[in-house]
């Protein structure tokens, strides 16, 4: 697949976000669009039903969220409301006060609540003997390994199977970058900072810092947060841009904390889970790049590569994952704050850290790298633009890999573009983007502002949820029909069969104690 060469254009992208819980404002309206009641005071948490409407002629498609009752267990999100009844409906925020609704404009931002900020990441082996029980937790987390129902019972035999297999190469890669991974100490770094920020900016708040898949673990710092006293917690994934495997699966793990302790179905939250619009990160991912390119003999003859972690394709088009559609807008916003900077080269984006038999959003960062030197591009400056912190993904495979294939392919000069970490810009403006969700801690928020410097968007963590990916429990296979020969179905239908031989093998393996899985050790955890 040929990969896209873009100058940077000078009109604003018309991108429109797919699944938002909440109603973003188009950039034709002065005022957030709320329906009645939408606001409420109860801490408790909601369901969030999708309704499609159009605001004006010229007015872009907007997802609004309805306040519902509280239902255990998981559905696809049905519309309370006809378009024509939302239309009518519809009313700017100024026409909202009502007895049973909360004027966001009169809570206090602090009152005498505790207020906590929990930042979510993945995590990573802090030594090499992490690596096996590290790379485990990942691939036992059934959103970035996704079974048929039939086979969820082996989620975990599985996800042991397949780290144990990984884990000599991933050491290899973490050997190389000291021997573990420094997500723990940037991600302590920039809570750290982030305290500080918010404390100059009058709002004492104390940070914690909750890891998916390795310590500290996402429910340690909610033990912490108990402890604490914390009455009211803004929940901030460190991922600039949302998908299914990143924030999401973070907040569905929330979801099941909160559900089972009382104290925390009592305790409100709101969670901000993109912000990659946000005019403070922008403008700190253009300061790094323009920094970097100073670096080069021609600046201007510099190809800016943008290469983001990868996702399965079936996350976006079978599940709705709205990650592609984000990322490529928050593309194009970095050129156009580089354009105001008379900064005007060409750029493209790719993907990567693909895994696995299954078709992966493209075009793929490797195969863009190759064919870039077939075109006889000679300067290149990577942009990690999916990560705000060093790890084995920037430090190993941007550095090291592709760096070595760059030169392998005929680019003269590469250079790549630091992570944030803490860069001053960038925290502040989240310290900022905590401060605004505040009046809607505990309540459905909405984010008025113009579209790009809305918090994208606010709500509680099942209304998020149910917005973003409410088919997770079974995605439809990408491809449906058999075809003969060597084609992309016969491609996909063998990796299936392969699939289906492993996981029969592994359940052989489990439940007999004996093969050769056994005999070589492999699988020795479970004799």
């Amino acid at each position: 697949m040929s990969s896209p060469i873009r100058a940077p254009s000078t009109s604003s992208c018309s991108y429109i976000r797919p699944h938002s819980c909440v109603t973003c404002a188009s950039r034709n309206f002065k005022f957030p669009m709320l329906l009645p009641q939408a606001i409420c005071t109860t801490p408790k948490v909601h369901r969030c039903s999708g309704g499609h409407m159009e605001a004006s002629s010229n007015a872009n498609p907007l997802k609004t969220c309805i306040v519902g009752k509280f239902t255990p267990g998981w559905s696809e999100a049905q519309p309370l409301f006809s378009k024509q009844s939302l239309n009518r409906h519809l009313l700017p925020v100024e026409a909202l006060v009502t007895s049973t609704t909360q004027d966001v404009s009169d809570t206090p931002l602090i009152g005498d609540d505790k207020i906590g900020v929990l930042l979510l990441n993945l995590g990573g082996p802090e030594t090499l003997d992490d690596v096996q029980p590290f790379l485990f937790n990942l691939f036992a987390d059934p959103d970035i390994i996704r079974l048929p129902r039939l086979f969820s019972f082996l989620q975990k035999p599985l996800a042991q199977f397949v780290s144990v297999l990984r884990a000599p190469k991933s050491k290899e890669g973490y050997a190389s970058i000291g021997g573990g991974s420094p997500l723990r100490r940037m991600t302590d770094a920039q809570a750290d900072a982030l305290r500080e920020s918010l404390f100059e900016k009058d709002v004492p708040a104390k940070v914690y810092v909750g890891m998916r898949y390795w310590h500290p673990f996402t429910e340690e710092a909610i033990e912490q947060i108990k402890r604490d006293g914390i009455k009211k917690l803004v929940v901030l994934p460190l991922y600039p841009q949302f998908s299914i495997s990143t924030s999401g699966s973070s907040l569905r793990l929330l979801e099941s904390i909160f559900r089972e302790d009382e104290y925390l179905v009592n305790m409100q939250h709101t969670v901000i889970p993109s912000w990659y619009q946000r005019e403070g990160y922008i403008k700190a991912m253009a300061n790094l790049i323009e920094n970097e390119l100073k670096s080069f003999d021609c600046p201007e003859k510099v190809m800016i590569f943008f290469s983001a972690h990868g996702v399965p394709v079936a996350y976006v088009e079978k599940a709705g994952d709205p990650y592609k559609a984000e990322m490529e807008e928050c593309v194009d916003l970095i050129m156009e704050e580089l354009e105001k900077r008379k900064i005007a080269n060409a750029y493209t984006l790719a993907y990567q850290s693909r895994v696995g038999p299954v078709e992966w959003l493209k075009p793929y960062t490797d195969e863009t790298i190759i064919e870039l030197g077939k075109k006889g591009i000679k300067r290149l400056l990577a942009v990690p633009i999916s990560f705000v912190s060093e790890h084995i993904e920037t430090l190993e495979e941007i550095d090291v890999e592709y760096k070595e294939l760059a030169l392998e392919s005929g680019i003269e000069k590469w250079g790549r573009v630091p992570a944030l970490g803490c860069e001053p810009t960038f925290i502040s403006d989240l310290a900022d983007a905590v401060i605004e969700s505040l009046p809607y801690v505990g309540a459905m928020a909405v984010s008025n502002i113009e579209a790009r410097q809305s918090l994208v968007p606010l709500g509680s963590v099942e209304e998020l949820l149910a917005a973003y990916d409410s088919q997770r429990r079974e995605l439809p296979p990408p491809v449906l029909v058999w075809e003969w020969g060597w084609t992309k179905s016969a491609e996909t239908w063998n990796g299936r069969a392969a699939m289906i031989a492993v996981l029969l093998l592994l359940f052989l393996e489990v439940t007999t104690g004996e093969g050769f899985l056994h005999q070589w050790g492999i699988l020795p955890l479970f004799r």
